[in-house]
Parts: structure tokens; sequence; C-alpha cells
């Protein structure tokens, strides 16, 4: 059945590809979670009435942060190509895709986790402060634990934008699904390819996303 209606399709091709879709989807997330958490809370606690508030860091923290989410990913990834090569040593392969995925992901987490920032409640922060608790101190036992759904749900987010994103960066050779629905599948003009290629990422999307709900879930106390 299933090679009749995908006559084209390579299976050990396809898992491969979908493999190398997982692994920089994963990566991606990872240093994305990671980065943009720093620069979130970076932006909040810098803010005016902040703990760390400084004017001329917000701003520029902000600026990253702005400059780097408006700019197209198509066009980020070609940017980007002298660093990627620099750094990789190759433009080609999904290690060559992280360096742009994660820079392309990473300040709109960072808006995200900002705004999670910003819906605690300011009461349960100045009792920690004036409990005498340090700036480490609240943010691990304030602002990471009570902002902790919003940030699951945001990264879902992200990660799922990622899928697309290793789908956008497979046309210029970087491997996963996206290159194989481009290069095997439309320039051969095999329909099938890329219908297949397709619903694995849905694939992927659903399952990233059902993890995020769970555990989004399972960190909100309400």
């Amino acid at each position: 059945m299933l090679e009749t209606l995908f006559p084209n399709v390579d299976g050990a091709d396809m898992w491969e590809a979908t493999l190398e879709t997982i692994y920089m989807t994963a990566m991606s997330t990872l240093f994305t979670f990671i980065i943009g958490l720093v620069l979130g809370i970076v932006l909040f606690l810098t803010a005016p009435n902040q703990l760390w508030a400084n004017k001329i860091v917000n701003w520029l923290t902000g600026a990253f942060v702005n400059i780097f989410r408006s700019i197209p990913f198509i066009i980020l990834i070609i940017l980007l190509i002298p660093f990627t090569k620099f750094l990789i040593g190759s433009i080609r392969g999904p290690n060559a895709a992280l360096p742009a995925l994660i820079i392309g992901a990473a300040p709109f987490y960072a808006r995200m986790v900002l705004i999670a920032l910003k819906e605690i409640d300011k009461g349960v922060i100045e009792a920690a402060r004036s409990m005498g608790a340090t700036t480490w101190t609240i943010i691990r036992k304030v602002l990471l634990p009570e902002s902790k759904p919003a940030l699951i749900s945001g990264i879902t987010v992200t990660a799922i934008a990622l899928v697309g994103y290793t789908a956008m960066a497979g046309i210029i050779g970087a491997g996963g699904l996206g290159t194989l629905a481009f290069l095997d599948g439309f320039q051969r003009s095999r329909e099938d390819v890329t219908l297949m290629a397709t619903i694995a990422i849905l694939v992927i999307v659903f399952i990233v996303q059902f993890i995020g709900d769970y555990l989004t879930r399972k960190a909100d106390k309400r």
C-alpha cells in the first residue's frame, strides 16, 4: 500500500533525514533554552526598578534581541555563512545549521522569558528581598519556579518553530527532512517524497507539542 502511494520514497533515506531533523531540533532547542533564559533574565533584572537596574545593559540586550528576532530566518542563514564556516568548518550538514538556528531562536525565546517573568507577582519578589535573599537566590527560588509553566510553554512553541527552521535550512544543504524534500522531492518532481517529508515533520511537531503540554500541566501547581 505504502509503496503504491509513495513509490519514490526510500525508507532508509527518510529515516536518516528524520533523525537529522530531530538532532538539529533537539540541540538547537537546548542551547536556545539556555541562551534565551539568560537573555530574558538579564532583560528583566536590568529594567528600571529591578534588582540589576541598568539602562545601558538593558538597552544593549534589548537591541540585540530585537535585531536578531526581526531578521527573517532564511536571510539570517545567508548572513551567518562566514561565521558558520569559521565555527564549524563547513556550511553543509546538520551541525552547520546549528549556529543560525540558535541565533535565530534564542532572541525569540528571550522575549517569551521576559513576558513570563513580568507576570510574576511583584509582592513575591519584594517579600524575598525583604528577607535578605540574594539576587541569585531570588532567581533560583522565586523567578524560575514561579514562571516555570510559562517557560516550558514558551520553549515548546520555540521548539516547534525550530522544526520549521530546520526545514528552511535544508534548502542550503543543512540536511534533514528539508533537504530531502527540496533536493530529492521538489527538484526531481517527486511529489510523494515531499509529501512524506511533510508528514514526518508534522509527526515531530505533534510529538513536541504533546510533550510540551504534558510538562506544562505538570509544572502548573494552580
